[in-house]
């Protein structure tokens, strides 16, 4: 940042030197002393002129010119005193022209003037074009390399999270390469945090597969063995943990298979009204909740049919979780985008925590229990399609009473 600093600080001082140099040259100016020598040379010509009729003669052949009483013009004490010295004075009227006194005897004055005094004129515009080529040039260069590195930098910054590469190369003099080793070295480390993260989650998740199994097959062994009652209470609820304990690893394995990067989506066109009603025919099939839609005739759009038919999936299963009488399934299409509801008639999710729910392992506490289920990955899961689609999920209040979960696809 010094650098950007001391070179911003150094084109301005070197504009304004130029910028100085520049005026001084091209500018003519008033020099007061200068002025002052040429007044007086001017009004000595004009009283030695006065000295003979003929240089009275000439100064009004000239001038506008005439005769006036001393006594008729006011004069201050100190311009008086000029006067009686120098033989001459000059003032200025209301139109800022000179009018000059010549003393022509102790009573009479020669007036000469007024005298219009003409401001110098340019022709053309190159010192205008000139001035701002001297201004214009570094500060237009120097913002111009600024803003091809905060593009890079921006560029950099959007890449860090690990997912692809940045690069500023050395030769490019740039003013943000320090900022941009930092962003490297946190770069690899996040992708090094991400890369362990994703490979202790699939390893953790393969492993549990077998104790899993041998706590089943020791389970149905155990089975023919007992014959306390309350034995075979105890092996039910171990079998059911069993089972939410497979259902934990598939979807650590889906959830780690998704994270760890992305695939090669099937972009195709697909009907999303038949894609909706398919996902909600298969749903509908063993659920006592009633499943309402409202889908327009029609709506085509280019996804990967797969993924987003998961998400839906996945959105209406959480919402029959937790609806009392009614899942709402609705699909909006504008110019802009395709938007896809799933609202139910639940007890709802609370506002401070909407921000957290599409986040992986996140769990409200309501959900703690063997009847809703649930591992928080869910909606993860959604979130991760949905970001794939360049989309965005939003979680919000349901007219029904419940929670409302939107999807907006870009077209």
């Amino acid at each position: 940042m010094g650098k950007l600093f001391a070179s911003l600080y150094l084109y301005i001082i070197v504009s304004l030197f130029l910028v100085s140099g520049v005026i001084e040259q091209l500018w003519p100016y008033e020099d007061t002393q200068q002025q002052l020598s040429l007044d007086d040379e001017f009004g000595q010509s004009l009283w030695l002129l006065t000295q003979s009729p003929e240089g009275i003669d000439n100064i009004g052949s000239r001038f506008q010119s005439k005769v006036v009483q001393k006594q008729d013009l006011m004069l201050p004490k100190e311009q008086r005193e000029a006067l009686t010295k120098h033989h001459y004075i000059y003032v200025f009227d209301q139109q800022q022209r000179a009018i000059w006194y010549i003393a022509l005897d102790a009573e009479k004055l020669l007036q000469v003037g007024p005298i219009t005094v003409l401001s110098p004129v340019f022709p053309s515009v190159w010192p205008y074009l000139l001035l701002l080529c001297v201004v214009g040039v570094p500060v237009g260069l120097w913002s111009f390399l600024l803003w091809r590195d905060f593009a890079k930098l921006r560029l950099a910054c959007e890449a860090v999270d690990g997912s692809q590469d940045f690069e500023l190369s050395a030769t490019s003099k740039s003013f943000f390469l320090p900022i941009t080793d930092t962003l490297s070295a946190m770069q690899q480390r996040i992708q090094h945090l991400l890369t362990a993260q994703q490979e202790l989650t699939s390893s953790v998740s393969h492993e549990f597969r077998t104790p899993l199994a041998r706590l089943k097959f020791a389970l149905a062994m155990l089975e023919d063995k007992v014959t306390d009652e309350k034995a075979f209470d105890y092996i039910d609820n171990m079998q059911l943990d069993i089972v939410e304990l497979e259902s934990l690893v598939k979807e650590m394995l889906d959830y780690a298979r998704l994270d760890s990067q992305q695939p090669n989506l099937k972009v195709q066109t697909c009907n999303l009204v038949q894609l909706l009603e398919s996902v909600i025919t298969k749903l509908d099939f063993a659920t006592q909740i009633q499943l309402n839609t409202q889908l327009p005739l029609n709506c085509t759009y280019i996804c990967d049919s797969h993924f987003i038919a998961r998400s839906v999936q996945n959105l209406v299963g959480n919402a029959l979780k937790y609806a009392r009488h009614e899942v709402r399934v609705s699909l909006i299409e504008n110019s802009q985008q395709v938007i896809i509801s799933v609202e139910d008639d639940g007890p709802g999710i609370d506002q401070a925590q909407w921000d957290t729910v599409f986040k992986p392992f996140a769990r409200l506490d309501k959900s703690r229990d063997k009847k809703t289920g649930g591992f928080g990955l869910g909606l993860a899961i959604v979130a991760k399609i949905v970001s794939w689609h360049q989309g965005s999920c939003a979680l919000s209040h349901s007219e029904l009473g419940g929670a409302k979960f939107t999807i907006s696809l870009p077209k």
